[in-house]
């Protein structure tokens, strides 16, 4: 296992990368010392469309000031300090990469939020948290990262309290399994670890939890990237650029890839919603 989280880590970690995200606020206009939550979201909501995709997930949950929710796998923090604005609540994000970690609670400090939103290092297969702590938790797109789904999906259920939900934004295996890589989640195919829609249900069935909503994001992904190209053709920064930011040259043909696998229904992106019984 610890090889396995070594990789992961490898595979996110990129030196340099809070000078890079600093130098890509300055050439977008924005001052790095004084950020706003605008300027860094096209960075800080590493996952699918960005920002909207933490949008989706935020509705489907009700989510109130008094909440505490967990997000699992926060990296650099947008999704956690846009839920912390958004909703009034608190949100603990847990990250394998430390590098991210400092990158996080660095931008939440600069934007006000340290008393209601704080990151750690931690490990979704055994999260250094209490029993029954959360209202809620979250993870986007993560477990592909993960072999052990029984496992994260326990771990999950064990901190939230009795009647708290868990979302999931994710990509899912098709009916096909023809997946070339790099992709942005993994280098390789021995990286990477994909679950059909059935099997996450069932997967969180077996964690103790209610299945809700198994959601088909396929086409708002697709949307979203035609958006992307379209503006990219006519001179503008698309909306989503974390990507480029972590991976540099690479990013592109892991974009590519997933495009390709959606295309040919070898991946599909879902949305999860599910309750601790």
């Amino acid at each position: 296992m610890r090889e396995t989280q070594s990789k992961v880590v490898e595979h996110y970690a990129k030196r340099g990368l809070f000078e890079r995200l600093e130098a890509a606020l300055r050439a977008d206009g924005a001052d790095p010392a004084h950020p706003t939550i605008e300027a860094l979201a096209p960075y800080d909501h590493f996952h699918g469309s960005g920002l909207e995709a933490t949008e989706d997930l935020a509705a489907l949950v009700a989510v109130r000031p008094t909440d505490h929710l967990l997000d699992v796998g926060s990296g650099l923090g947008g999704a956690a300090r846009w839920f912390a604005r958004r909703f009034g609540c608190r949100v603990t994000g847990i990250d394998l990469t430390p590098e991210y970690c400092e990158i996080a609670q660095h931008f939440t400090r600069l934007l006000g939020l340290e008393t209601r939103v704080r990151f750690q290092v931690g490990n979704a297969l055994a999260l250094p948290l209490d029993d029954g702590a959360f209202d809620g938790a979250y993870s986007m797109f993560v477990s592909m990262n993960i072999a052990d789904k029984a496992k994260f999906y326990r771990e999950i259920h064990r901190v939230l309290k009795s009647g708290g939900w868990v979302a999931l934004s994710e990509i899912a295996r098709g009916e096909t399994s023809d997946v070339a890589y790099p992709t942005p989640w993994a280098a390789t195919a021995e990286q990477s670890f994909l679950s059909t829609a059935d099997d996450t249900r069932r997967e969180l069935q077996s964690a103790g939890f209610e299945v809700e909503q198994v959601n088909n994001a396929l086409q708002r992904a697709l949307d979203f990237g035609a958006r992307s190209r379209t503006m990219v053709e006519h001179g503008e920064k698309p909306p989503y650029r974390a990507n480029a930011l972590i991976h540099g040259e690479s990013a592109a043909a892991t974009v590519a890839n997933v495009v390709r696998a959606y295309n040919n229904g070898s991946l599909v992106p879902i949305e999860v919603l599910a309750r601790k019984r």
